[in-house]
């Protein structure tokens, strides 16, 4: 694959070039956002990894302004800051997957073949639809609607829902939410699982008689037209 590298830590930057070329990958590196954009904008790269905090253009904001250009762009932020609230962030500015320093290398890998086997499984899935009850996804367009009121939703809400409707009548835990939507282990002492469930139930529940979303308590979340124990 061709791996663009964002990372104004030089030290960093080599290390993971050096780690992925030795795994078989093209991979460059730039030291500040702004010469990230326009690289990423300007060429073909199967990936960019980048750092959140960066000169001229922080992570954040490059990974909003490339996905009004390349929204298909498989991209990894690394970063130190790993709270709840940062990783909800990350991945509303449109992130695939968010790893924070310190990392194992191997874990890095895992991650890159992860958002890499998902991309290739959505190209696959591309022209097809997915559809519950009055819910009706798009996977071509990446729209959704319900009862035909379009549904605006965020990469990462999409891909929860994408998840959850294709698991509909099953309980889900968050470990199994955390492991195939963000292909990571659900970490106890955060939320962002309840923040994202949350985020939809706003969007797909709220305005609709009818619930889809529910909690079972002490057990994890269900996509069903069944009444269960929601919670608000």
């Amino acid at each position: 694959m061709k791996i663009l590298i964002a990372e104004d830590d030089e030290r960093i930057a080599m290390l993971v070039k050096q780690g992925l070329e030795e795994q078989g990958h093209l991979v460059t590196a730039t030291f500040d956002g702004m010469s990230a954009k326009n690289m990423a904008v300007r060429n073909d790269y199967d990936l960019l990894i980048s750092d959140i905090i960066l000169p001229q253009l922080n992570g954040l904001d490059l990974c909003r302004e490339i996905r009004l250009v390349k929204p298909e762009l498989p991209i990894i932020l690394l970063t130190a800051l790993g709270t709840t609230d940062d990783k909800v962030e990350g991945f509303d500015a449109g992130a695939d997957d968010y790893l924070v320093k310190p990392f194992d290398f191997r874990e890095l890998l895992a991650r890159v073949r992860a958002v890499m086997n998902r991309k290739n499984s959505n190209i696959i899935a591309g022209n097809s639809f997915i559809t519950y009850a009055d819910l009706v996804i798009n996977n071509q367009t990446k729209s959704v609607t319900r009862s035909s009121k379009v549904i605006n939703l965020t990469p990462k809400e999409l891909k929860l829902l994408e998840y959850m409707v294709q698991n509909n009548e099953r309980i889900l835990s968050r470990a199994e939410i955390a492991d195939r939507v963000w292909d990571t282990h659900f970490d106890t002492g955060t939320n962002f699982i309840d923040v994202y469930i949350n985020y939809l139930r706003k969007k797909i529940d709220k305005d609709f008689t009818n619930k889809l979303i529910h909690t079972k308590q002490g057990l994890g979340f269900i996509f069903t037209e069944e009444k269960n124990d929601h919670k608000e």
